[in-house]
């Protein structure tokens, strides 16, 4: 078993959201959680994700193999970047990508399935790849996100719950490498070549 500390990795931020009604961009009504946002202090970690944490479609997202989803901060200049392009106004934040945890320090590239993340109150497993779909274009506000995501591989990853406790930003985490047969990177393009 190898294990491993990036220097670095740490959780940014801890987002949870409700399902909430919002229209797309083209007058769509969507149902999403997609709308993350920043919780303070601990927040209890369960076998079907974070305390408070709600998922609009559960046939693609939620359930034990996606309980909670993670995305490296690193991406987020790129995003604010191509929303400027897109002419998108306003600034992004920790959790709207849709995920639970922002994370620091550790890329789709340096994360395979079956890898474990360390925390001091739980432990989480990869699963797989997020893919994006029509809602995160509604999310982003403008029609070629999802594209995009597909083409730059920032994609962020699926955790399962191996151990439940509690989660809260600001702390540090461990990595224990799985198998390292699959890796998220590998995974997620595959798929999207497929057509998603």
């Amino acid at each position: 078993m190898v294990s491993w500390t990036i220097p670095g990795m740490q959780v940014v931020s801890v987002n949870t959201a409700r399902v909430e009604h919002f229209l797309s961009t083209q007058g769509r009504a969507l149902d999403s959680a997609i709308r993350k946002r920043a919780r303070s202090g601990p927040v209890a970690v369960g076998p079907l994700g974070l305390d408070g944490d709600e998922q609009a479609d559960l046939s693609v997202h939620g359930g034990l193999s996606k309980a909670v989803y993670a995305y490296p901060q690193e991406h987020y200049q790129f995003w604010t970047t191509v929303r400027g392009q897109a002419q998108v106004a306003g600034p992004l934040q920790p959790g709207d990508m849709g995920e639970n945890l922002t994370l620091t320090g550790l890329l789709e590239s340096q994360v395979w399935i079956g890898d474990r993340l360390c925390f001091a109150g739980c432990e989480l497993v990869v699963s797989e790849p997020r893919y994006p779909c029509f809602k995160f274009n509604a999310h982003m506000g403008f029609g070629q996100a999802a594209k995009l995501m597909a083409q730059s591989g920032y994609c962020g990853f699926y955790l399962a719950v191996k151990r439940e406790g509690r989660i809260e930003a600001g702390e540090a985490f461990e990595l224990i490498a799985g198998p390292r047969e699959v890796g998220i990177v590998e995974l997620f393009k595959a798929k999207m070549r497929k057509g998603g």
